[in-house]
């Protein structure tokens, strides 16, 4: 599982957790766009002036006043171009949605600020 963190220098940045522990981190979940910061975007550092980096941002500060050094985003923890890792990737996000100590849902049609959305939180838990 590779997971994203801002380095010392607040630069997005990823780490492999094949072999490793995972340490706890948040997830988001979020629709494709026409414009996201992919996988290869983050390796090269290039395209944050794509639509989708805004909520890769989103997801690391919310992380962070969570508590949270580590989070995951299936479009830049992805690569899609190695087939056998996009396979098992896709096969094991049900388990890793369920281990995230936090989800967030980045809904682009919703204009209400989420501070003003109340979600129980039992509600969640009992869909898994």
């Amino acid at each position: 599982m590779r997971l994203l963190y801002f380095d010392s220098s607040r630069r997005l940045t990823s780490a492999d957790f094949s072999q490793k522990p995972i340490p706890p981190y948040a997830i988001l979940s979020h629709t494709w766009g026409d414009d996201e910061f992919l996988f290869e975007d983050l390796v090269n550092g290039t395209s944050k002036s794509k639509a989708g980096y805004e909520k890769i941002m989103f997801c690391g500060e919310q992380a962070a006043r969570d508590s949270l050094q580590y989070f995951w985003v299936n479009t830049c923890c992805i690569d899609k171009w190695k087939i056998l890792k996009l396979s098992h990737a896709i096969n094991s996000m049900f388990r890793w949605y369920k281990n995230a100590a936090k989800c967030y849902a980045f809904l682009l049609d919703v204009s209400t600020p989420a501070t003003d959305v109340q979600l129980h939180q039992d509600t969640w838990e009992a869909s898994f």
